[in-house]
């Protein structure tokens, strides 16, 4: 009997240890590089912390006819709208929960605004992407694809 005790004890705490971690696996498929919607810009997704992040690592047309790196213009902070397009954090501060990463934000360079935002994934695959202000369920949403 004390034997058996001892056994269902260990699987609990087992359990208990390993559950984060098995949640935390779920929220990580989301790491890794995407296509925005136009395929004109790919953004990979990162895990600091426990948040989630995603940087502007590849735009199609990344300079202005002069040759010049396009820069973050539509900014409404001037001194943002020196920094180069490339590189910058659009998605910020993500959680992830119950199969929906949620209380993020998400820039949008060609406005120049912030909104908040969540993503989930489509039944096939892609990555849908709702930026709001103020209520959830009103919003633009985008569907970016895995670009690997």
């Amino acid at each position: 009997m004390k034997n058996k005790t001892l056994k269902v004890a260990l699987l609990f705490m087992l359990s208990i240890f390993f559950l984060p971690l098995i949640a935390q696996t779920d929220g990580d498929k989301i790491i890794g590089k995407w296509f925005n919607e136009e395929k004109d810009g790919k953004v990979e997704i990162y895990k600091q912390g426990d948040k989630y992040f995603g940087k502007l690592v590849w735009i199609k047309t990344p300079n202005n006819e002069d040759g010049s790196p396009k820069l973050d213009v539509e900014n409404p902070d001037d001194e943002m709208k020196k920094r180069e397009l490339q590189g910058i954090v659009l998605l910020k501060d993500f959680s992830y929960d119950d199969e929906e990463w949620e209380d993020g934000e998400i820039y949008d360079p060609k406005s120049g605004k912030t909104y908040s935002c969540y993503m989930e994934f489509e039944d096939n695959g892609s990555l849908m992407i709702k930026g709001y202000i103020g209520v959830k369920w009103v919003g633009k949403t985008t569907y970016w694809t895995k670009a690997e």
